[in-house]
């Protein structure tokens, strides 16, 4: 058992012993270390000015990703290299990124400043990035500025982010590289604190499984985008909290002939290419969960075992068939994953039970899939409405149909009575399938909210499925959509 926390920082290994179960990594540097560059803003994930950097291996290479220190608590930096606004220039000179926001006057007030320049610092360390002013927005998609205005910050980005990364990062990315693989051979488990108040971090499924069935009280963490609100909005106390992201191999995203295998600490980001490739729209669903702080940061697993009735993921993975591993002490089981949620804040998982991953199934030639999110605004917001569906279709009549919603019931849940009006239909003939609109109006009850009232998450319910059908029975999208388009393909199905 390892009693002390190990990180990377300015090219030394950081050990901490005295640390609280959900100190975050934001109240570290500003409480502990004065490094206050690093601003609080909304507390909760959304406006980035808490941004940082956090390098760790993926397959053997540095990655750096951007993730909000406000919410992330310490004893996560366990295995990685911390990167903070402070760390970037170099004897007197700024770092490219930070030259090019003095240059192109990109910062007024300076507030959010420096989580913007964390974002763009990932940015310039991602090789793949294509070089366009999209891609530049749908990076700072979770950074708030409210006084420079985004033109000056976008064209600082294109004129420093898309060369090849020379600063001290990349010139000492060998040391740093092999300090990162050191730290992560260590096979013990991490434990900080003592019985009753603790950080642990197993290195093992069956150590994570043992820990979690002793202690089934413990509040289990993967990325902490959802648990990290508990503490700094609900004020919260979690004396025991259980982190998933040392347990070996569990990040890996595993392609198989039918599907896709997801560990339990598989993120967004990791993620979104794999189900890009099973549809499209899986794809752009992915881009639009959080921001790219949260993705990198958050998993679909703990998406799931949150057990939210608006979180985004659910409604599409029910659609597609998807199911669910579980484990608790040394025995496992496999559950579909419409099963796992029962009702609101209740999810069939005994207490000490763990998600340890979720199988999603691909689609078959005569399979169409359609997903669609409504929110109040476009990037790094709660599902109003999301609509998701899976048809199956022979001689282009509808076979079997699986219709899956968020944001319109306690839980993520199928529309049973509007699936059966489906079978029969066909989607390139309107008439065929007006008695499943109907039948959509008695699925659901929803509720009114800050979001949306009952009457629009009804109408805009079967607006998506109108839309979806359209599509699918042939009309080009781009009659039928601003964004996400399918490139000209109109089904799925044969």
């Amino acid at each position: 058992m390892r009693q002390e926390l190990r990180f990377l920082h300015r090219g030394k290994v950081v050990e901490l012993a005295d640390v609280r179960p959900t100190e975050t990594v934001l109240d570290y540097l500003r409480l502990r270390r004065g490094l206050v560059g690093t601003k609080e803003g909304c507390g909760e994930g959304d406006c980035g000015a808490c941004t940082v950097a956090i390098g760790r291996l993926v397959e053997g290479r540095l990655v750096y990703q951007p993730v909000n220190s406000c919410i992330q608590f310490l004893g996560m930096l366990d295995g990685a290299e911390l990167v903070t606004v402070e760390d970037l220039a170099q004897d007197g000179r700024l770092h490219p990124v930070q030259q090019a926001m003095v240059d192109c006057h990109g910062s007024q007030c300076g507030f959010c400043t420096p989580g913007f320049i964390m974002s763009l610092f990932t940015l310039y360390h991602a090789p793949d990035a294509p070089p366009t002013r999209k891609t530049v927005t749908d990076w700072l998609a979770g950074n708030l500025c409210r006084c420079t205005g985004y033109r000056p910050i976008v064209d600082a980005a294109m004129e420093a982010c898309f060369q090849v990364a020379d600063d001290a990062f990349s010139r000492r990315a060998e040391e740093t590289t092999a300090a990162l693989v050191e730290m992560a051979s260590d096979p013990h488990d991490l434990r900080l604190g003592d019985k009753d108040r603790f950080f642990a971090a197993p290195a093992s499924l069956d150590a994570l499984a043992a820990l979690c069935e002793a202690h089934p009280d413990a509040t289990i963490v993967a990325g902490a985008t959802d648990v990290g609100l508990w503490v700094t909005k609900q004020l919260r106390d979690l004396p025991q909290v259980i982190w998933l992201g040392r347990v070996r191999d569990f990040e890996k995203v595993e392609e198989t002939p039918g599907g896709v295998l997801l560990g339990a600490g598989a993120t967004f980001s990791d993620t979104h290419a794999f189900m890009a490739r099973i549809d499209p729209d899986l794809g752009e669903l992915w881009r639009r969960i959080g921001s790219r702080q949260v993705r990198a940061s958050g998993t679909v697993c703990g998406n799931i075992a949150n057990g939210s009735p608006i979180g985004d993921s659910p409604p599409a993975l029910i659609a597609l068939g998807a199911t669910l591993e579980l484990r608790k002490g040394a025995a496992s089981r496999t559950v579909a994953l419409e099963d796992f949620f029962i009702d609101y804040g209740k999810q069939d998982r005994a207490p000490g039970e763990i998600v340890t991953g979720l199988y999603v199934p691909r689609l078959d030639p005569n399979h169409a899939f359609r997903c669609f999110k409504i929110s109040k605004r476009f990037d790094q917001d709660i599902t109003a409405v999301l609509c998701a569906l899976r048809l199956t279709l022979a001689d282009g009549t509808i076979t079997e149909a699986r219709l899956a919603f968020g944001g319109m019931a306690a839980t993520p849940r199928r529309a049973a009575k509007a699936e059966l009006a489906l079978i029969g239909a066909r989607p390139d003939q309107p008439a065929s399938w007006a008695a499943a609109l109907k039948a959509l109006g008695d699925d659901f009850d929803p509720i009114s909210d800050m979001r949306a009232s009952d009457a629009y998450r009804r109408e805009v319910a079967r607006a998506l499925l109108a839309k979806s059908l359209v599509e699918i029975g042939g009309t080009p999208d781009e009659r039928t959509r601003v964004t996400g388009l399918r490139g000209g393909e109109t089904s799925n199905a044969a």
